[in-house]
């Protein structure tokens, strides 16, 4: 049987990233401070000890000072790899990045699905600027992954985005509701608001609104606003 490389073998004379350290297992941060401290490793099962040389990179997203406090961290190992350290802010801190992020990723999955999808719609972006990103980057790649599989079409539009919690940007002041509206002109505004957040898909926005097709269409008539078009 072959003999297979391990990561710190593979890595010799090179950078070697060690993602979520903090969630290591105690066992093995021992280990890894050794290797570390006496920069050299044995494989497994040999009796020789291999020298290597490389540059380690470690992240993780919680806090590793806390982590070192709750006992998930071992405090030598900290100080080992703590050598620079750099604080990445989360990407709600950092909305600068977003359109960047979001572009490239879809791409990335427009090629990776074969889908057809060039770019996100500006309400759909909208959304995601206001969003807060507890999961930061990896969940940005998540939602944008799904969101290109959802699209029907060639942009990204906000029916596609899953629920994104508090998301959704407050809607501008015309559109609140205000003492003396009728129920008509609050009935009229949320068919307008989904329809916008649906992309015009009747079909979708009907059911986000918990009426059949058929109503929706009485009802558009109703207020006149058979022009605003869209999906059947």
């Amino acid at each position: 049987m072959a003999r297979q490389a391990g990561c710190f073998e593979l890595a010799h004379r090179g950078t070697l990233f060690l993602d979520e350290v903090a969630e290591v297992p105690p066992s093995t941060q021992v280990k890894l401070l050794r290797v570390l401290q006496e920069r050299s490793f044995r494989r497994l099962g040999g009796r020789v000890e291999q020298s290597v040389d490389i540059r380690v990179i470690a992240a993780t997203n919680s806090d590793p000072a806390a982590a070192v406090q709750s006992g998930a961290l071992r405090e030598d190992l900290y100080y080992r790899l703590n050598v620079v350290g750099i604080h990445l802010p989360p990407l709600r801190e950092r909305k600068d990045d977003l359109p960047l992020l979001v572009d490239s990723f879809v791409r990335e999955f427009a090629e990776q699905h074969a889908k057809p999808v060039a770019g996100i719609a500006p309400a759909a972006r909208r959304v995601l600027d206001e969003y807060a990103w507890p999961g930061n980057v990896r969940e940005l790649r998540n939602v944008i992954e799904r969101a290109t599989i959802m699209a029907p079409g060639g942009l990204i539009e906000c029916g596609d985005l899953p629920p994104l919690g508090l998301a959704r940007p407050a809607p501008p002041e015309g559109e609140r509701l205000a003492p003396g509206m009728t129920v008509d002109d609050v009935e009229r505004r949320l068919i307008l608001l989904t329809l916008e957040h649906t992309g015009n898909n009747k079909t979708r926005a009907a059911e986000l609104l918990g009426i059949s097709l058929k109503t929706l269409h009485n009802k558009l008539n109703r207020f006149r606003l058979d022009d605003a078009g869209g999906e059947a």
